[in-house]
């Protein structure tokens, strides 16, 4: 069953120009992107996104870094596709992460890590409900 998962190329992506490159990986290795658009997150958008890990020690950092720059939230498709996105990204620290994954190919470290990458199908809903709207979604597509 096709289902969805929610990128986000971040900051660091947008800033080294690598958008194009990061989304040709994704659509080389199968995922149809069915939404995707530029935006500029302001800090309740980026607290609100990623408000579970607001007790974390690392919370206010990824605030700042997600709010640094512009951010290129896309929707994708694809069989099993929150799985098969995490592990086309590879792991959160790009040292660690396996060869020809995306962190790996394009991060410097595990903050500045190029993508973020839906962790289940319940979150990838929410995720993608943050920043997009089903109209959106549908029209895009050319879906009734």
């Amino acid at each position: 069953m096709k289902n969805r998962t929610l990128a986000i190329l971040k900051p660091d992506c947008t800033r080294k120009q690598l958008v194009g490159k990061v989304i040709s990986h994704i659509q080389g290795a199968g995922f149809k992107i069915l939404g995707l658009k530029m935006v500029r997150l302001n800090n309740e958008s980026a607290k609100g996104f990623y408000e579970v890990h607001k007790e974390r020690p690392f919370f206010n950092d990824l605030i700042k870094y997600m709010t640094s720059g512009p951010c290129v939230p896309i929707v994708l498709e694809k069989e099993n596709a929150v799985e098969e996105f995490r592990r086309l990204i590879g792991a959160t620290d790009p040292a660690k992460a396996d060869e020809g994954t995306i962190r790996k190919l394009y991060a410097e470290n595990i903050q500045e890590n190029i993508v973020h990458g839906s962790d289940s199908d319940e979150n990838a809903e929410k995720e993608i409900a943050h920043f997009f709207s089903r109209k959106e979604l549908l029209e895009i597509n050319g879906w009734k």
